[in-house]
């Protein structure tokens, strides 16, 4: 395996199956962007979401999806070069993979692909472990999805981020503000039954107010707005978003919410206090806007 890899590992403590999945998940996260940076693709999109704030501001969980958005919209965006960058940069690191476009079969903004290849056989590559590997069933399939917003709701803000690993590049990433706009509009108005939720929209909820970022409330707006969860009469303000999040809070299953992100962590200390008065409380004076 490629030294730049066995370097990339060196910063992860793995022990147990999980440690070792989510490791890999991640470098080979890392090598994609790399490779997207070759094809130029942050020319015209920027990356968003769970793992774009793992990898660029810090967030302590793993992730496992790659988002992008196009900084403008177009609707006769392919992403098929993008997959043949990736999987020609992964294979220049050692990693048997392929990346498949996804067909859609109804209308959608979303562009999507697969990066898929066998979890047991990549995970023997980049340790010094032999076979059998506890708890990773040898025909185990790792699958990463690649999503990219071909439809873009305006109003983000964009900076460059620099990677040293595994090689110096760099990518167009959303401001922390913006992402935390993208964050509350998932928490907010993602399409779940009943009361379930992402466990990983609440965790990263609380990281950013933790981190006392604040909101583009102005990019926000527009995503409530495309997707119908908001009037584009009226002008969403922070008392109101306030009253949103208390309203979704009184309806969430928090032992649901819990069991969804227990895989991604390793402390689960940080979610034991999860509930209605709990995070009513930490909101409570502690959203501000940009």
């Amino acid at each position: 395996m490629h030294s730049a890899v066995m370097s990339m590992l060196e910063k992860y403590n793995c022990r147990t199956a999980d440690d070792y999945r989510n490791a890999l998940k991640e470098i080979i996260q890392e090598i994609s962007l790399l490779g997207l940076y070759r094809c130029k693709a942050f020319d015209k999109a920027a990356f968003y979401g769970g793992t774009a704030l793992r990898i660029f501001y810090g967030l302590d969980r793993f992730s496992e999806d790659l988002d992008f958005s196009l900084l403008k919209p177009d609707g006769n965006f392919d992403i098929t070069p993008w997959c043949k960058y990736i999987e020609e940069e992964l294979a220049s690191f050692g990693f048997e993979t392929e990346v498949d476009r996804k067909k859609k079969n109804n209308l959608s903004n979303i562009e999507s692909a697969f990066i898929k290849g066998e979890t047991l056989i990549h995970i023997l590559k980049i340790t010094s472990l032999s076979p059998p590997v506890s708890g990773i069933p040898p025909k185990e399939l790792l699958k990463i999805k690649i999503e990219i917003d071909t439809n873009p709701p305006m109003g983000a803000g964009y900076e460059i981020k620099y990677q040293i690993n595994p090689i110096p590049y760099h990518i167009r990433i959303y401001n922390s503000e913006s992402l935390f706009a993208g964050k509350i509009h998932a928490l907010l108005c993602r399409e779940w039954k009943s009361r379930r939720i992402k466990g990983r929209d609440l965790y990263d909820y609380l990281w950013y107010i933790g981190n006392k970022t604040a909101i583009n409330i102005d990019h926000l707006e527009k995503r409530m707005i495309q997707s119908g969860h908001w009037n584009s009469s009226e002008k969403l303000d922070l008392k109101k978003l306030e009253e949103l999040l208390y309203e979704k809070f009184d309806i969430i299953d928090y032992r649901n919410a819990k069991n969804d992100i227990t895989p991604f962590i390793k402390d689960l200390r940080k979610i034991e206090l999860w509930g209605n008065d709990f995070f009513r409380s930490i909101t409570s004076g502690n959203l501000k806007a940009v």
